[in-house]
């Protein structure tokens, strides 16, 4: 039978499979003796249990009682005792942090009679009826699920009928009253009565906690961040300790180094006579931590001594929740804090430097994600800008778009194209929709720690809180700040590295981590404009730098120009993965595809491929220019020959007016005639790649032999041009070898010619199941594979990526078919087992068979990791994200190999 309930001193850090992250550090923080209070974590094969059955386990009842009386003997207390309770928290806690995305119940066990209990014990009456209050209102909202507004409204009705602007300027009485209030819209909108049972309290919030699993909001936040559905939560139930007995009380968050910057210091939010909720929903700003210095020095060093404790023993930035109540400090919570982009780097090195990490450690700690977020554009301030207010800088990034007000709308302009701020008094869980799709956050209230803070972070948006400036009228639809009126659809940008929020557009550049990225580390120095900006230069050029030396898998681009190749050399490309021919057949170039279309006989053919031939040479002799010294693969025109003529429907139209009105033009006629001559119904999987090679004659023919001149000419001009020649879509061996034979036949006719010895590798793209399933036979006739994954994902699943995206991909995402789209992040399970098949297949007949990948997985971070397991040579991806899975592949070459630094 399993064991569903473990006490605190149970378990730690490494147990969150079970434990959930909240709970194994609860119960690591018990292990290394730091102040936590009593408490058991209900495990996350509860929860698993609980959504197969549909039914709580009877067992878990039976823990609970033990494990509670155990906490009641430790403490002298029993559950809702009317004259001396014990209250507990009911909090949420997966393997993987989720801010905000689940639900947490506080002050479980107060009831009608057990208020005044707590009020006599704690020697303040108006302590026992804000704890009862907050109760019955995160009773209401989280267990009844009614709505929140219900509750805040009432608040903030009673403040405004006494006068007053804070929580804490409420009187007992007031309290009383708003309790009763509660209770009536408990009874009114749930149809039952507010629980005076502690033991029922305890348990209706259990099973809320549990079902909070699958809201809406955090199965959405699970699919962006990846997180299994079937992992379940972990329950934590906590004897209470309280902020809210006074101005020797409070509540606050930390962070050991600032989350934003990564700067070592003392960061963090703390609010006096205040209990935890009041800190992470932002519903009142707080105070710096430093401020606690002033109000309870003890306190303060005790925390600062613990946070120490913490960084060294986890050797991260660490999270903290605390309280403290009447002078003694308990920790509440720690977990390995969500971070900036730029604090993940600047951390990372401080770590190595520190002598408390290694460096492949520190690149562990970095992602691809993270080098992503560097480098986007930032402001350019050199123009006139209009600020209207500045507030505290949250999640760093520069951010336009319009102001939307709420979900509904930031989703609807969203889909309209729009980009979108989304603007708010304060953000709880439910505005997550909203925050997904918008550029940036912005709201009224709020500090470093809030939710908005905090999941814009993790999210790696930018977000502005606090902005005390802002009257965000919901019922007016309307926006003000300083006597300036804003509504939805207005323009405004947000800088969340410095909190200003400018009113229209504000022009951007190039950061300089793109900089250096593009143009070297001098480069990027330069255009740093403060110390902080050049140290993260600096720390991205180190485990950039280091991730060269450790990974094993090679990084190319795809690049079909010149131009291109350069962008990605200066990036850090290895070579070039994919060069589409086709591309170069484009614009001014479609007259001589037409050429070869409407050849009638094998002269006007070879003529019309004649005069192709010095703009291909010219096209690869500038490429292998650019790319000197490095291996350049060059594919075969692959998509039929149709999509460089007009369209049928089209075309079709235009021939029948002129007709019509008196006589088409006869080359019009003559093209269209050839364009249904070509239609097919699935030209994807039609006269398309190696196919079409062995159809027209000479087409591939052409093309191989523009490679060869160009490498002759460039050999002769000094240079050392590395061609491949890739062979697109094929299923058979003998595709391939007579594809092959002709290849061989040109080179080596120009290479006596030239007197060089052209032994060019020929190879094939994987890019069918079939290519896969006998890539033994197929490395036969190929000096080389490149696993096209993007056409392999669409035959393997039978699905044509342009058709189905906005067909149902959304429903078979929401359903949970798809827990990512396939052609993001490939299907390990079935695409990845042809690749798997293939690698070894090919290796099989030629064990040092080079093989790569270029479609678009080749820069996708999960896929990169599957690649390195399933042994490819190289990965090929946009010149744009070569930086990226150069980091990306090292991360998983460390993953897979252990530390070398050590």
């Amino acid at each position: 039978m399993a064991t569903y309930v473990h006490r605190f001193a149970d378990g730690g850090k490494d147990d969150k499979d079970l434990l959930g992250g909240k709970g194994a550090n609860l119960a690591e923080m018990v292990k290394i003796g730091l102040p936590v209070p009593p408490g058991f974590t209900i495990t996350t094969e509860a929860c698993r249990a609980y959504m197969r059955d549909g039914v709580v386990p009877p067992e878990l009842r039976v823990e609970v009682t033990m494990a509670v009386r155990e906490i009641e003997d430790a403490f002298g207390r029993q559950l809702g005792d009317v004259r001396d309770p014990l209250l507990v928290s009911v909090r949420s806690g997966a393997k993987f942090s989720m801010p905000g995305m689940m639900e947490t119940v506080l002050n479980v066990g107060l009831n009608d009679a057990s208020v005044r209990g707590l009020a006599a014990m704690a020697g303040d009456e108006r302590f026992a009826w804000d704890s009862y209050r907050r109760l019955v209102q995160m009773f209401g909202r989280t267990v009844l699920g009614l709505d929140g507004d219900l509750f805040a409204d009432a608040l903030d009705a009673l403040k405004a009928e006494r006068g007053v602007t804070s929580d804490v300027d409420l009187t007992a009485d007031d309290l009383k009253g708003l309790v009763a209030t509660y209770k009536a819209l408990v009874l009114e909108h749930s149809g039952r009565e507010f629980p005076q049972h502690p033991r029922e309290q305890l348990d209706m919030a259990i099973e809320a906690v549990l079902d909070s699993w699958n809201t809406d909001r955090a199965r959405l936040y699970r699919r962006r961040e990846r997180i299994p559905d079937d992992l379940g939560t972990a329950v934590n139930v906590c004897t209470m300790v309280f902020g809210n007995l006074g101005e020797d009380s409070g509540t606050g968050v930390c962070f050991t180094r600032d989350p934003a910057t990564g700067h070592s210091g003392v960061y963090g939010d703390y609010l006096p006579n205040a209990q935890g909720e009041d800190v992470v929903a932002g519903i009142r700003n707080t105070f710096p931590l430093a401020h606690l210095e002033e109000l309870d020095p003890t306190s303060y060093r005790e925390l600062l001594a613990a946070m120490r404790k913490l960084e060294t023993h986890y050797r991260d930035l660490c999270d903290i929740e605390f309280t403290i109540e009447r002078g003694k400090l308990w920790l509440l919570q720690t977990r390995v804090g969500k971070r900036t982009a730029a604090a993940a780097f600047r951390v990372a090195t401080q770590l190595v430097d520190e002598h408390l990490i290694t460096l492949d450690e520190a690149i562990s700690r970095t992602t691809g994600e993270q080098l992503t977020q560097l480098m986007f554009p930032q402001f350019d301030r050199s123009g006139e800008t209009t600020l209207l207010t500045r507030a505290m800088a949250a999640s760093p990034g520069a951010a336009v778009g319009e102001i939307v007000l709420d979900n509904a709308q930031a989703e609807a302009r969203a889909a309209e194209g729009a980009s979108v701020i989304l603007v708010r008094r304060e953000t709880n869980p439910d505005d997550l929709p909203g925050m997904v799709v918008a550029a940036g956050v912005l709201t009224a209230r709020g500090g470093k720690t809030s939710h908005a803070a905090v999941v814009a972070r993790g999210m790696g948006i930018c977000a502005v809180v606090g902005a005390d400036k802002l009257d965000v009228d919901l019922a007016a639809r309307e926006v003000r700040v300083d006597g300036r009126v804003l509504r939805p659809g207005d323009v405004i940008a947000i800088d969340g590295s410095t909190g200003e929020v400018f009113l229209g557009e504000v022009p951007v550049m190039d950061s300089p981590v793109m900089r250096y990225l593009s143009d070297g580390l001098e480069a990027g120095l330069a255009a740093a404009p403060d110390d902080a900006t050049r140290e993260l230069v600096g720390a991205v050029d180190r485990i950039l730098g280091h991730a060269d030396s450790v990974r094993t898998m090679e990084v190319r681009a795809n690049a079909d120009s010149a131009d291109d190749a350069l962008r990605a050399r200066a990036r850090g490309a290895q070579g070039i993965g994919l060069c589409r021919t086709e591309h170069q057949f484009l614009g001014e170039r479609r007259h001589f595809v037409e050429a070869v279309v409407l050849a009638e006989s094998d002269e006007e053919r070879e003529a019309a491929l004649a005069d192709l031939l010095p703009l291909q040479r010219g096209d690869f002799a500038g490429l292998l220019e650019a790319m000197d010294g490095l291996p350049t693969t060059i594919r075969l025109i692959d998509p039929p020959l149709h999509e460089f003529l007009p369209d049928l429907t089209e075309l079709s139209v235009k021939v029948a007016l002129a007709e019509r009105d008196g006589g088409a033009d006869p080359h019009d006629v003559k093209i269209l005639a050839a364009v249904r001559r070509m239609h097919e119904q699935n030209p994807m999987l039609g006269l398309r790649g190696v196919r079409l090679g062995l159809k027209i004659p000479g087409l591939f023919a052409l093309q191989i032999r523009a490679v060869a001149e160009a490498t002759v000419e460039l050999r002769e001009r000094g240079f050392d041009p590395r061609p491949e020649i890739m062979v697109p879509l094929v299923g058979s061996v003998r595709e391939m070898h007579l594809i092959r034979e002709e290849a061989l036949g040109i080179l080596t006719e120009i290479g006596r010619g030239s007197g060089q010895l052209l032994d060019l590798p020929v190879g094939c793209m994987i890019e069918l199941p079939r290519a896969a399933l006998t890539a033994h036979r197929i490395a036969e006739e190929a000096d080389f594979f490149s696993f096209g994954t993007n056409d392999l994902t669409q035959t393997t699943w039978g699905m044509s990526r342009d058709d189905v995206e906005g067909a149902f991909f959304h429903d078979y995402l929401d359903n949970g078919v798809l827990t990512i789209s396939p052609f993001e992040t490939i299907d390990a399970l079935g695409v990845g087992a042809l690749v798997r098949v293939g690698v070894e297949g090919g290796r099989s007949t030629k064990p040092e068979l080079k093989i790569g990948v270029c479609g678009e997985h080749g820069g996708d971070p999960e896929s990169i990791r599957f690649f390195q397991a399933a042994g490819l040579d190289y990965v090929s991806c946009s010149p744009f994200r070569v930086p990226v899975a150069r980091l990306e592949a090292a991360r998983a070459a460390v993953e897979a190999g252990g530390d070398a630094t050590l």
